[in-house]
């Protein structure tokens, strides 16, 4: 059976393409067939798996906007259990361009049906916002990941991605589940690290992913050598 993850939070910075990469490879490794979608304009899930943006000549937004088929964009990796649906730098203004579309908020839900027959796991790399790609991914999936960084403002940028989810949950997506929340570039050496993981363990208790991600210099890095 499919499962789709969406790796969410609206701030930027906080690991959510990091845990895409790294989890859909993870998968790979695992002989789990797993298709990867790119929806920040950023494109960086793209590089950090081993796909050269310049080899790119059709992404994710030719998916919202030219309605072809997800099987036209896939692009294999170096991994074999691993497919890419790239992004692009079109997609930075798609938000202002889905606005007019009808049914805008249910694009890539529409996109993904009948996967099942090819793929495991889809794992969906969503933007630093709560516009319109993410809206889309979190009405595609069946759970959210939410990757936070251990600092200051982690509560505060929490608060309105559960706002969202439980909007999704009322409208399109029911069963939209919160897999975990992921604690990442923890450093127990630091009293906010330790305080803010207390935090969020003490008002989201089991939600909480009892494994952290620490800061780790070589994680930074491997998205320059095309690796997870």
């Amino acid at each position: 059976m499919l499962e789709i993850f969406a790796i969410a939070n609206q701030k930027g910075g906080v690991g959510k393409t990091t845990t895409a990469v790294n989890l859909a490879a993870s998968l790979a490794v695992a002989e789990k067939k797993t298709l990867l979608i790119d929806l920040d304009p950023q494109a960086n899930a793209g590089s950090g798996v081993g796909i050269d943006k310049k080899d790119i000549s059709k992404s994710v937004y030719n998916i919202f906007f030219e309605k072809i088929s997800l099987d036209e964009i896939i692009v294999k990796t170096p991994l074999p259990s691993l497919d890419l649906v790239p992004s692009s730098d079109s997609l930075v203004g798609a938000e202002i361009e889905l606005v007019g579309m009808e049914n805008r908020e249910q694009i890539l839900k529409g996109a993904l049906q009948g996967l099942d027959e090819t793929y495991e796991f889809v794992i969906i790399d969503c933007p630093p916002s709560m516009g319109l790609l993410t809206i889309n991914a979190l009405i595609a999936a069946h759970a959210v990941i939410i990757p936070v960084q251990c600092e200051y403002y982690a509560m505060e940028g929490l608060s309105g991605l559960m706002k969202t989810i439980r909007l999704i949950r009322n409208t399109y997506n029911r069963d939209l589940k919160i897999c975990g929340i992921l604690l990442t570039m923890y450093d127990g050496r630091n009293n906010l690290s330790r305080q803010v993981e207390k935090e969020l363990r003490g008002f989201f208790d089991k939600q909480v992913f009892t494994t952290v991600i620490p800061r780790n210099v070589r994680l930074s890095e491997a998205p320059s050598h095309g690796l997870p």
